[in-house]
């Protein structure tokens, strides 16, 4: 008898065992990594506040913000600037976001809804200097003219960026949370003699309501943790303003104040920590923001079958449409105010008594009249997202496009950027965004496997993606804080391209995830059954059956994270970049790139010389991030249409 025979498959069995053990551990690691990261951030944040230079309450309490002079370190009018700023873009960004949502899911048709999404994920693709250079440029300009006042920085200037940065982030997830109303509800009230929109207004949007609060805590969070466009148009004076609705006060934010001062404070003094303060109250402010959006969203896939979970549900409603009434008296008095300060007393007078009469006559107009007014309405919000999507682009493109040369992009930039091109700020971005995403890709397609592929829906895959998606709201200012702690010094990488390229990868990990773990979901189960079928291993059957059909998700997810990477300043601000037209020679040294470069003459060198070159690195800069967002919306349609299981 030939023992061989027996003996070989039982080691090849026993080794391929341990190989799937082996890959499954490798997996396991990299879907608890966003837990790693977010307690590391936590850490090493909380570990360069200490010992902070006042008592906590004083912290909290102060009104005073005066580290170099008077050495008092209250952080009160900076959390009151932000969530003063934060309440105008909401009141801007909220009726206009979730109209454009119920137009795009119940009205559009496919043809329009086509060409909607992807604009309103353009929106989404600017990056945050671009608007800032915008808002410093155009809207101040616009408000100083307009309103007579001494500077056009001011609250209002913040809060309509934010505002506008906001809508793409809570149209999204509102319409989503739209869209997943059930069929039957919408044709039961239709059945019923119910016009359409008294069935958007009276199911759809009572029965999607966890999710639009949960788009609109998202937005919230999206507006708290911005920094360099609120840092470029809210004229950072550390001040609550007199009287506290003067929309024309300048503010300063919590994001802003890190963004100013943390480049230039010496390390371990108390001011050094005293900033660490602001980055964990910050932390702390947007964990809670998005532990709440998660749980609203998480909501919306939970039925309802018990009795206690209905009352339970019916309470969470109601609180819900309680707290909706709140914000809409609060956006009125807002409205009401600004339309005061633009067109005085009587015109305001005047449009507030028709407004009240339309609203008392509102039962004695017909239901087919109303539905044509709300239809309109809906319909000059997608407009409006349109046009400022327009107005935004035109300026950029109109202005940018005669700096742009061949001399332009392959010079290096000469007199603080007032001549000469951009060359090792746009390779700059590159070799930071290759290097991110080259960490970051593995990382992230790993998680998502291990999600898909290897555990069923539990406690711990809930932890891994709560953690995923607080590091996804997370601010980007704080992982610049957090690179600046743990790789810059506890690590001596100091100012370098390869602290940049781990930061910015940290951060787009998320992002990927989430894509991947879509494509990897809609790769049909029968074909993971098949494979099994015929012996196949796990991972045998993920590289060979499962990866080739979801590689077009996977890879736009890849591109997305390269866009958000190329457009982000606050990460690489405090770990990687230097205003310098030299190249990096090795991985430990500094590197510019072009946000910061935009950031610094739109900001610090006047001009026309530095004014026409900031148009045109701004222009390239879009350009850049649009054009890898473009790719891959581009996949993403190409994908939907044919892989069709």
């Amino acid at each position: 008898m030939n023992t061989k025979k027996i003996i070989n498959p039982l080691i090849s069995g026993k080794k391929r065992k341990r190989n799937e053990k082996a890959i499954k551990s490798v997996f396991f690691l990299t879907a608890i990594f966003g837990i790693i990261i977010i307690f590391s951030i936590l850490f090493f944040l909380i570990r360069e506040t200490y010992p902070l230079p006042t008592d906590i309450w004083s912290f909290l309490s102060g009104t005073i913000w005066s580290p170099t002079e008077s050495l008092q370190f209250g952080t009160f009018s900076l959390t009151v600037g932000t969530l003063l700023v934060t309440l105008g873009a909401m009141i801007i960004a909220i009726p206009i976001s979730i109209g454009g949502a119920l137009f795009i899911s119940e009205i559009a048709s496919s043809r329009v809804r086509s060409i909607i999404k992807p604009a309103i994920e353009l929106l989404a693709g600017i990056p945050s200097v671009v608007y800032g250079f915008f808002g410093l440029i155009i809207l101040t300009t616009w408000i100083k003219d307009i309103f007579g006042v001494p500077t056009g920085e001011t609250w209002l200037a913040g809060s309509i960026i934010l505002g506008i940065m906001a809508i793409p982030t809570i149209t999204t997830v509102a319409e989503d949370a739209i869209k997943a109303v059930p069929r039957e509800f919408k044709e039961g009230s239709l059945a019923m003699g119910a016009t359409k929109w008294q069935t958007i207004q009276k199911v759809i949007i009572p029965s999607a309501l966890s999710g639009i609060t949960a788009a609109i805590i998202l937005g919230i969070g999206r507006a708290v943790g911005e920094t360099m466009a609120i840092l470029m148009v809210c004229g950072n004076a550390a001040i609550i303003p007199t009287p506290l609705w003067n929309i024309f006060s300048p503010i300063r934010t919590l994001t802003s104040t890190l963004g100013i001062e943390t480049a230039e404070v010496p390390v371990g003094g108390p001011h050094y920590h005293a900033l660490f303060g602001v980055a964990v109250l910050l932390l702390m402010i947007t964990l809670i923001i998005n532990i709440t959006a998660v749980y609203l969203l998480g909501t919306i896939q939970k039925r309802q079958g018990a009795t206690s979970k209905k009352k339970k549900h019916l309470f969470s409603i109601t609180l819900l449409i309680k707290i909706k009434k709140i914000f809409t008296s609060l956006g009125l008095l807002f409205i009401l105010l600004l339309l005061y300060l633009i067109t005085g007393l009587l015109i305001t007078a005047i449009l507030v008594i028709i407004g009240g009469l339309l609203w008392f006559m509102r039962n004695k107009i017909s239901q087919k009249n109303l539905q044509k007014i709300a239809f309109s309405t809906l319909g000059a919000a997608i407009l409006l997202i349109i046009v400022i999507l327009g107005i935004i682009l035109s300026y950029i493109i109109i202005n940018g496009a005669g700096a742009l040369s061949w001399e332009f992009l392959t010079e290096a930039p000469k007199r603080l950027g007032r001549e000469g091109g951009i060359s090792t700020p746009l390779i700059g971005t590159l070799y930071l965004v290759a290097g991110a995403i080259a960490i970051a890709l593995p990382i992230g397609v790993g998680a998502s496997i291990y999600l898909t592929e290897y555990t069923k829906e539990n406690t711990l895959t809930k932890i891994i993606r709560t953690g995923a998606d607080l590091l996804n709201g997370t601010p980007s200012i704080v992982f610049g804080l957090f690179g600046f702690a743990f790789f810059v010094l506890y690590l001596k990488f100091g100012f370098s391209l390869i602290a940049g390229q781990i930061t910015l990868a940290f951060m787009i990990i998320p992002t990927i995830l989430r894509t991947t773990e879509e494509a990897l979901r809609s790769v049909p189960q029968s074909l993971r059954e098949g494979s099994y079928a015929v012996g196949a291993t796990r991972w045998q059957t993920i590289r060979r059956v499962v990866l080739p059909p979801a590689a077009p998700g996977i890879i736009t997810g890849a591109i997305l994270g390269i866009g958000r990477a190329a457009g982000e300043t606050a990460p690489i601000m405090f770990t990687a970049v230097a205003f310098s037209s030299f190249f990096p020679t090795s991985l430990l040294e500094p590197v510019n790139a072009l946000p910061y470069h935009l950031f610094i003459i739109s900001t610090n060198v006047p001009g026309a010389a530095a004014k026409n070159a900031a148009g045109g690195t701004a222009l390239v800069l879009l350009l850049l991030v649009i054009g890898f967002y473009s790719i891959a919306i581009l996949i993403r349609n190409h994908y939907q249409k044919t892989m069709k299981w």
